[in-house]
């Protein structure tokens, strides 16, 4: 890279980084306590209201009380980083109010349910998911042990045992906790008198990330004593930390690659299916004008076609993806400043709309928003193109922005990668600016062979790697908040793409960097 070129970069990504520094550290939550109810009025609400308030005095955190639903406006929402429902219970919102209780949670903010939450707009699909699972029914106030899982070092239970006792209130759900969230903590049910509850695996704790925004919900919190309960006191505050994106979970190992495809992969992905297209047999109630895009998505794990089939090949977890439907594997956590390594290779079957096109996939990063943001299928985020011929290309959806050294030559329309190119600035925010980039060369394996790609992040730059070679590398990842301002981008979910093709994934791996590795720095000088 030319010297002048360089110094920009360098001066850019050390602006960048200040900026996202300084920014980390004026953030602090800013919490809506809300306690209606419509159903059953829990006695403790004074004094989990009485919490918060010590709670606000210890921390002077911004902490406002709320028992009006006419505060469910998308003005008023702006306000906070974090919704709690302190026992809220029945249906407490109506049409307009959820529609803004919904954007707030796309645009990424946080959610705290705590117990009778879960009893809250119970025929509401969107928050049932969002809860991940609605009360059935309950046994008397009792002691019962809970055991803890400490591996994720969420910041709400990680001054708890493994194994702890609370006396509480122990919620059944009407159906099995959703297996899209993360769970925390379950009940032994053999610790405690009960005639509801059949089931080995007893979840009453968990967090998730869901439709863009950051959800927490715990079945504790029904006594007037589990307010005074410094454990539950603790749990609570870490639970808003990480809701407001403060706090975060254990992050991938630094030191070696961790297998995202091992053992049970519902533990790290989802599934997210769109709109089948009018081809697609097999399924009742498909459009007849449907082209796969921009139609009523089968939405979050409903994959009634396998379309994201794992299986075991010469003793390696590989993932089929069939094509047949557009859709997403979404990793259910988000990732920041990593290496990812993984394998593909392409299949023989292709599916409309692109029957006579290349094969095309594709992985998604630093994905934020809701996951139907584009053509309802995928959510906003920057595109490591996995495509026949275009192994390596950059795209931008919705609401990204990059910058790319690159070129356009005379009597072409689109721009290149050239590694001592000028830096380009990429748009799918502007119009006027173009959302794709070609890859500075062509380095896949011939059809039907595995090809190594790997994906380097750090703090706004990343490099696009193809069988060992560096054929675009990124910088100053930004998008467009809510509020229209530009910021930075430098982590989100990742997701891998089923777009009319068939194609194999296997070992997906990835680690923590503190740096940019020297070994793929030295290609782009």
């Amino acid at each position: 890279m030319c010297q002048t070129n360089f110094k920009k970069i360098v001066f850019t990504i050390v602006c960048f980084t200040f900026a996202l520094s300084l920014s980390a550290q004026e953030k602090e939550p800013s919490v809506l306590v809300f306690s209606k109810t419509k159903g059953y009025k829990h006695k403790s609400i004074p004094s989990g209201i009485d919490f918060f308030k010590n709670l606000q005095k210890e921390t002077h955190w911004k902490i406002h009380f709320s028992k009006h639903s006419n505060d469910f406006t998308s003005e008023n929402l702006r306000n906070y980083n974090v919704v709690v429902f302190l026992n809220t219970s029945g249906n407490i919102l109506d049409e307009k109010q959820k529609k803004a209780f919904q954007k707030y949670i796309n645009n990424g903010n946080g959610f705290l349910g705590i117990h009778a939450a879960s009893d809250t707009e119970k025929e509401w699909t969107w928050f049932t998911k969002m809860i991940g699972a609605t009360f059935r029914t309950h046994p008397k106030i009792q002691n019962a042990t809970l055991h803890f899982n400490k591996s994720s070092e969420h910041p709400a239970i990680n001054h708890l045992k493994e194994k702890e006792v609370f006396k509480d209130e122990w919620y059944s759900f009407l159906m099995p906790v959703a297996k899209h969230v993360n769970v925390l903590a379950t009940i032994d049910d053999t610790s405690y008198k009960t005639k509801d509850v059949d089931t080995k695996n007893h979840p009453i704790t968990w967090y998730h990330h869901y439709d863009g925004g950051r959800i927490f919900y715990t079945g504790l919190g029904h006594t007037n004593e589990s307010y005074k309960d410094v454990r539950f006191q603790k749990m609570i505050k870490g639970a808003i930390l990480w809701a407001a994106d403060i706090k975060q979970i254990k992050k991938p190992s630094d030191k070696k690659l961790t297998n995202l495809f091992e053992g049970d992969p519902a533990k790290n992905w989802d599934v997210f299916i769109g709109a089948p297209h009018a081809t697609v047999k097999g399924l009742d109630n498909v459009d007849p004008k449907s082209r796969g895009i921009n139609s009523k998505p089968l939405g979050l794990n409903n994959d009634p076609k396998n379309v994201f089939n794992f299986k075991k090949i010469n003793g390696e977890q590989v993932l089929h993806i069939s094509g047949e439907i557009y859709g997403a594997l979404t990793s259910k956590q988000e990732y920041e400043n990593y290496h990812l390594k993984l394998q593909f290779k392409w299949g023989e079957k292709v599916w409309e709309p692109r029957l006579l096109k290349e094969r095309d996939s594709g992985i998604l990063y630093h994905c934020y928003g809701a996951n139907e943001t584009f053509w309802r299928v995928w959510m906003s985020s920057q595109e490591f193109q996995v495509q026949e011929g275009d192994l390596g290309d950059y795209y931008g959806l919705k609401g990204v922005l990059i910058d790319i050294p690159s070129e356009k030559k005379e009597g072409e329309k689109e721009f290149t990668y050239v590694k001592n190119g000028k830096l380009n600035p990429f748009s799918s925010v502007e119009r006027s600016l173009p959302s794709h980039a070609n890859k500075g060369f062509d380095n896949e394996n011939p059809h039907g062979e595995w090809n190594t790609l790997e994906l380097i992040c750090f703090e706004g730059t990343s490099y696009h790697i193809v069988n060992g070679e560096v054929v675009m590398a990124l910088y100053n990842s930004k998008y467009k908040n809510p509020e229209g301002k530009i910021v930075p981008l430098t982590k989100g979910k990742i997701q891998i793409q089923s777009e009319a093709a068939e194609v194999f994934y296997k070992s997906v791996q990835i680690k923590s960097i503190k740096k940019l590795p020297r070994k793929f720095n030295k290609q782009i000088k």
